[in-house]
């Protein structure tokens, strides 16, 4: 994370992808691999205070990964059957997979804790009246239970995209044959359960499907946080003044403001997630191995699983910090309006209640 990371992204979030979380990961598959090729090693040379990251990545520039000065200093301290028969994205994917599911699951339980918040105030203003707003402009009435119903069902979604995720372990060897391995598919079998992590049908070095899933599910998230901070920031300007944060954002140079921190940060955080994952949904993966593409992936999956974390525990706080002002809008609603019936907005809310609570 850069300088700007604890403003943005919770702590918890940002230990799930630090230097430390890819080391330990990265230890974690060199283990499982040793281990499942029938290796007798020892488990302490594999110890994360033993290795400096920062020093890795200096070293592996020479190689354009950390994995090559990483197996060095296992070798030294464990022997050569570390690493054998593997290739240096082998471990990298693996450790990749190893810090998203980490990651995904925080992320997860910050989208359950924002779900729970709309469930208490689509219940509580299920019958509150508000205005319905088409390209900015009255349209029909609805409720404000139902606004925040929608933004239910928007978390459901994205709960429902983590939830379909698969993170594979990656094995193949040097072109993904498994050549230099006895018994490759047994070897690939035991790596894979060792590690809780599925195995696909062949490896996936120039196949990015679990990435370009995983990125998807990310943006999708971040966007689901990102409506409800947009619609915030709209419905808390001074002249409709619907909702407001609790204890709201400060200015330093107008005292006066409540800003809706909460709401704001959900949406920038929702930004940057949707500009990492860009990235990693848009590379070319030639041949066997990528030249440059999969190299690109490390930092900006590090980013995307960090600021959806951001967005969602933004979100999350925005609503659960939301103050809703049913007379301003009765007030604000225009003479058309009044008398109008709501449509079927309080089923609708009805609706995702029963779906969320199923």
């Amino acid at each position: 994370m850069t300088t700007f990371g604890p403003l943005f992204v919770p702590e918890a979030f940002r230990d799930a992808v630090s230097d430390t979380a890819w080391l330990e990961a990265m230890l974690r598959a060199e283990l499982a691999l040793a281990r499942a090729a029938g290796a007798d090693v020892d488990e302490a040379a594999f110890d994360p205070a033993l290795y400096d990251v920062a020093g890795l990545c200096e070293q592996g520039r020479a190689a354009g990964n950390p994995v090559e000065p990483l197996v060095r200093a296992l070798r030294a301290r464990a022997g050569d059957a570390v690493h054998r028969g593997a290739t240096s994205q082998d471990v990298l994917d693996t450790a990749a997979m190893l810090v998203a599911r980490n990651a995904v699951g925080l992320l997860a339980a910050e989208l359950d804790g924002a779900a729970a918040a709309c469930a208490a105030l689509a219940e509580a203003h299920r019958s509150t009246p508000m205005a319905a707003r088409t390209l900015l402009q009255q349209a029909v009435p609805t409720t404000f239970g139902y606004t925040a119903a929608r933004w239910l069902a928007g978390l459901l979604e994205a709960r429902l995209r983590l939830d379909g995720l698969r993170f594979p372990a990656q094995l193949g060897g040097a072109a993904g044959t498994l050549a230099a391995f006895d018994g490759g598919l047994d070897v690939s079998a035991r790596f894979a359960e060792a590690l809780r992590l599925d195995e696909k049908l062949v490896p996936w070095h120039a196949d990015r499907a679990p990435v370009r899933a995983l990125a998807a599910a990310l943006d999708n998230a971040a966007q689901a946080c990102a409506k409800i901070g947009l619609d915030v920031v709209l419905l808390a300007q001074t002249e409709v003044a619907e909702v407001s944060e609790r204890d709201g954002g400060p200015s330093t140079a107008m005292p006066h403001k409540r800003n809706p921190v909460r709401a704001v940060l959900a949406r920038a955080c929702a930004r940057a997630v949707h500009a990492q994952a860009s990235l990693l949904t848009g590379g070319e993966y030639e041949l066997e191995r990528a030249a440059g593409a999969w190299n690109a992936e490390w930092n900006a999956l590090s980013q995307a699983l960090a600021f959806a974390g951001g967005a969602a525990a933004a979100a999350r706080g925005c609503v659960e910090a939301l103050e809703v002002h049913a007379d301003r809008m009765r007030a604000n609603m225009s003479d058309d309006l009044r008398g109008v019936g709501l449509g079927s907005a309080e089923a609708l809310v009805d609706r995702v209640l029963a779906r969320y609570r199923a």
